[in-house]
């Protein structure tokens, strides 16, 4: 009876996490669902520490690393308390 633990569902950077909304049928009948975001584990380069860095972010999120940089996207993220 072993629990399979997950992580949650929130990028890293961006703070995204999912959402509740209704699935709607051709007969406008509603029943609830999840909107999950599109999050990738992936490894980003962080020059500053010297080495690699493993996230779980959104692909907004890595549009932001592209644009900031790795250790500039997690500064941030940290100051805004999405990142501990």
């Amino acid at each position: 009876m072993s629990k399979k633990l997950e992580m949650s569902r929130v990028c890293q950077i961006t703070g995204k996490k999912a959402i509740v909304g209704n699935h709607v049928s051709h007969s406008n009948i509603k029943s609830k669902r999840r909107f999950n975001p599109n999050l990738h584990n992936k490894k980003f380069f962080v020059p500053e520490l010297g080495g690699w860095v493993l996230l779980k972010v959104s692909a907004k999120g890595i549009r932001n690393i592209n644009k900031k940089g790795a250790w500039n996207a997690i500064i941030d993220a940290n100051k805004k308390g999405i990142l501990k």
